[in-house]
């Protein structure tokens, strides 16, 4: 294995796990339960797998240089995370308001959990419409291909580095949480965490729905 692969794969690492709109989904999810948390997980592979297609076929780059497009991308993928973090909030409220209780006092206060198939759509919207990403991988890949190789074979494999990170690191928190579940759900700690996940996600889809176009 290469020098520049093991320097691309360690730093692929870092930008998979690094926490983010991603992370705080499939966090909330797995809170709720296993299966929704995974299935969210892998939703979230799936969604670095259209980025990671984009920019082997050269789309990334047509619309990083469309600032009307980029920015479209931009305000569809901020309403999106802004509407699950405002979802959150009310959820809690809701609760409140409703005097919520469970029979199992250590899981009470924490939401249902969601159907696969919703939480699986709910994992690849939130990566899919992410607008940094196609700006992430565009400058990201190129830099790892070697001088006289071949760019597509060697950004195809750079992209599926990407995938396959995704898919470890995003289901091992989704395990990791649910393996914690008994003590994150109890009702005060799993309020402060979704409260938390909520007004992290406000934020950030506040910040992509008004800021400048993302360069």
């Amino acid at each position: 294995m290469d020098a520049q692969l093991l320097a691309f794969i360690a730093v692929a690492a870092g930008m998979v796990a690094l926490p983010g709109a991603d992370f705080t989904v499939v966090v909330r999810n797995a809170l709720a339960s296993r299966g929704s948390g995974v299935a969210t997980a892998v939703g979230v592979a799936a969604g670095l797998l259209v980025h990671t297609a984009l920019a082997v076929a050269g789309l990334s780059a047509v619309l990083v240089t469309m600032p009307v497009l980029l920015r479209t991308v931009q305000l569809i993928g901020g309403a999106y995370v802004l509407y699950l973090g405002l979802s959150a909030l009310y959820a809690i409220r809701r609760r409140r308001a409703g005097g919520e209780r469970a029979q199992d006092p250590d899981e009470a206060g924490y939401r249902a959990p969601m159907s696969p198939g919703r939480s699986l759509r709910q994992g690849f919207l939130t990566n899919a419409l992410n607008p940094k990403a196609p700006v992430l991988f565009l400058s990201l890949l190129p830099q790892f291909v070697p001088d006289g190789q071949p760019p597509l074979p060697r950004t195809v494999l750079l992209a599926s580095v990407v995938v396959l990170l995704a898919l470890v690191w995003f289901p091992a928190v989704a395990l990791l949480v649910d393996r914690l579940g008994r003590w994150l759900r109890r009702p005060r700690t799993a309020r402060a965490i979704e409260g938390g996940s909520g007004a992290a996600l406000t934020a950030l889809g506040l910040v992509l729905v008004g800021g400048p176009l993302l360069h």
